[in-house]
């Protein structure tokens, strides 16, 4: 008579057991990589708030240099963890060095654009006077360690399909502190100021990237995988990554406006806009721990012709991610006295995000939804429906975004318009999950 309940009952403390053991750690990673611009924010933020809006519109645009290029890492777990699954190391293996390889490719070039174009990136976000100069000088340094941030995205995406996340934990671990002491010393210490942090930066990621190849290369020669530039191998890869780059790219494409619509209102408002996009970015990136374990398992599950188990999977992980989200929104409503003075001590900045602030709570149960489908969707390879998806999301928030500045409603009014892009994020997600479009099996999609 209990047959029936207690065998769901088990399954899901093994796919709890299973998104735990590779969720903890990789959470630890994520969050270790927003902490980087945390860490610049808490040091540059005391040196004045021109510097703090420099950085801002800095950030913003190099994390956006970088970010287009994430497939580096979710289409190389994807298809490492189908080939995990149907049980072929070595091509798995192969495909990771054929993804760093090309990360390399794509880092040189972003520096060929970036080191020259500088100054206009930066007046084209709207920097004012006072706050372009500090953005200039920090995407110029920080963009030379684009290369190594793009390597440890790819040996990130090998690790995470080989079921590894303890030791990009460790790497981002090591590289979070390494960070952290090299801009106090070169900011206060050395005296350089937001240059120092940009080379902090630098430094500690060029690190992290040493320290992912020697892994990787480790382990392809353990198992017989060529090191050697394949070039058919880094077309391939360079293939499978052009819809998740759409998709990237109208993501970003949102973060970027709304950046650009805060400078617009003022360096307060893009301010408190660049300390309330670091909080978010944190949290987002804690939830992308549970979609990173679900591009790993639902990967894997699809390579070994798992498509029941794949479903089961997922529906356990979007319970997770409604989980998560609640608990992070009530953290962030309840630390807000600690962590707001730690970024600045202006009191007018502090006043502006507040309210912006709350509205990030609120809708962060949607968001634990929003980043979990979209990491399943991933695993499975899914990338054409994510980047069409992702395009009719930007459509949306476009207008609206563009508008505050006419309809009034300050920084607040923008952060409920990024509350308005989840929500058509979870209305496009939800529809193809019900359809299991998203199920096809085998080692390659």
């Amino acid at each position: 008579m209990n047959q029936p309940s207690t065998k769901p009952r088990s399954e899901r403390r093994r796919h709890d057991r299973e998104i735990v053991s590779l969720a903890v750690p990789a959470f630890g990673a994520l969050v270790a990589e927003p902490l980087f611009v945390l860490v610049d924010s808490a040091v540059v933020g005391h040196l004045g708030t021109p510097q703090l809006a420099g950085l801002g519109i800095a950030a913003a645009l190099l994390t956006t240099a970088v970010s287009v290029f994430v497939f580096l890492a979710y289409a190389t777990t994807a298809a490492v963890a189908r080939r995990l699954g149907a049980g072929d190391l070595p091509a798995a293996l192969r495909q990771g060095m054929d993804g760093i390889w090309l990360a390399l490719l794509l880092g040189v070039a972003v520096i060929a654009v970036t080191l020259p174009t500088a100054p206009w990136l930066v007046e084209l976000f709207g920097a004012s006077g006072t706050a372009a100069p500090y953005a200039t000088t920090y995407l110029r340094i920080s963009s030379l360690g684009i290369p190594a941030m793009l390597i440890v995205l790819a040996a990130t995406g090998v690790l995470r399909g080989l079921q590894d996340t303890r030791t990009p934990l460790y790497v981002a671990v090591a590289g979070f502190a390494a960070n952290a002491a090299l801009n106090v010393g070169l900011v206060y210490g050395a005296g350089l100021g937001i240059a120092g942090s940009a080379w902090g930066t630098v430094i500690a990621q060029c690190g992290m990237a040493a320290a992912y190849l020697i892994v990787v290369v480790r382990g392809a020669r353990r198992h017989g995988a060529s090191l050697r530039p394949d070039a058919p191998g880094i077309r391939a890869s360079a293939k499978a990554g052009v819809p998740l780059l759409v998709r990237t790219l109208s993501l970003r494409a949102v973060l970027l406006l709304a950046t650009a619509i805060a400078a617009r209102l003022g360096d307060v408002d893009v301010a408190a806009h660049q300390i309330i996009l670091s909080l978010w970015s944190l949290m987002a990136y804690a939830l992308d721990a549970i979609a990173i374990a679900g591009q790993a398992i639902i990967g894997r599950y699809l390579g070994a012709d798992d498509a029941d188990g794949a479903r089961r999977v997922c529906r356990r992980m979007v319970e997770w991610g409604v989980a998560s989200g609640v608990v992070l929104g009530a953290l962030l409503v309840l630390a807000r006295p600690l962590f707001i003075p730690l970024f600045t001590g202006d009191p007018t900045v502090q006043d502006t995000l507040l309210p912006a602030l709350l509205v990030v709570a609120l809708t962060q149960p949607v968001a634990g939804v929003v980043f979990v489908l979209d990491g399943v969707l991933m695993g499975a390879g899914d990338g054409p429906y994510l980047a069409g998806a992702m395009v009719v999301t930007l459509a949306v928030f476009a207008p609206v975004a563009l508008l505050i500045p006419v309809w009034g409603g300050g920084l607040t009014a923008l952060w409920w318009a990024m509350g308005l892009m989840m929500g058509v994020r979870l209305v496009t997600l939800a529809l193809r999950m019900r359809s299991g479009r998203w199920i096809v099996t085998g080692a390659v999609r």
